[in-house]
């Protein structure tokens, strides 16, 4: 029961678009009808600039942290934690309370899986940090992050005693996330996919 409504909560705290709330607020826009028309900090930021983007990011990925924190105290460790912390990644991409279509779950992931796999996430993240710093490419970066998450849990499960099934969610969070990058995917193949950085005009 304990698992259950862990993952009741974590999935109703996922299905909060801060993006969409903090648009209409700002700008009495639909963030999902403008920019790349993803309910996420990277189109707040093509849409509504640098401080509304960095507040739609934290707060993204606070639900992950929440999650997970919530599975902890209801349940302690084990498979609870994976189970809430997923269920706040489709909240976010598929949202009750927005008619299901949310973002892409970046920062919910990274808030999710850095609170159960920080190493691996951390060195994940230096390299999805590095690659965007560089390529200007939010979407390539985002998917790297994932899949060294993996990558680094499956190199450190012995090392830290992870549970084998932290490993499993975070192959089941990079195949998600791969999926719902698959436009990005193939404008990046194209090479006409959006640079950070290119502001669109809202009226």
């Amino acid at each position: 029961m304990g698992i259950i409504l862990s993952i009741i909560i974590s999935y109703l705290l996922g299905s909060i678009s801060f993006s969409y709330i903090i648009a209409k607020k700002i700008k009495k826009v639909d963030i999902r009808q403008h920019g790349s028309g993803n309910a996420g900090a990277t189109n707040t930021l093509r849409v509504l600039g640098v401080g509304p983007a960095v507040t739609v990011l934290l707060l993204d990925a606070l639900k992950g942290v929440v999650a997970v924190l919530i599975a902890l105290s209801i349940e302690g460790p084990g498979i609870a934690p994976v189970l809430a912390g997923f269920a706040a990644v489709i909240g976010h991409n598929w949202p009750l309370f927005h008619g299901f279509r949310g973002g892409k779950g970046v920062a919910t992931t990274i808030g999710m899986i850095a609170t159960i796999v920080f190493i691996p996430a951390l060195l994940a993240g230096i390299i999805a940090i590095l690659t965007i710093v560089i390529t200007r490419f939010v979407s390539l970066g985002s998917l790297l992050f994932v899949l060294f998450t993996a990558i680094f849990t499956f190199i450190f499960l012995d090392y830290y005693q992870y549970p084998i099934s932290y490993f499993y969610l975070a192959c089941i969070v990079a195949l998600l996330s791969f999926w719902r990058h698959r436009t990005n995917i193939v404008r990046l193949i194209q090479g006409t996919e959006n640079k950070i950085g290119k502001k669109e005009k809202t009226t």
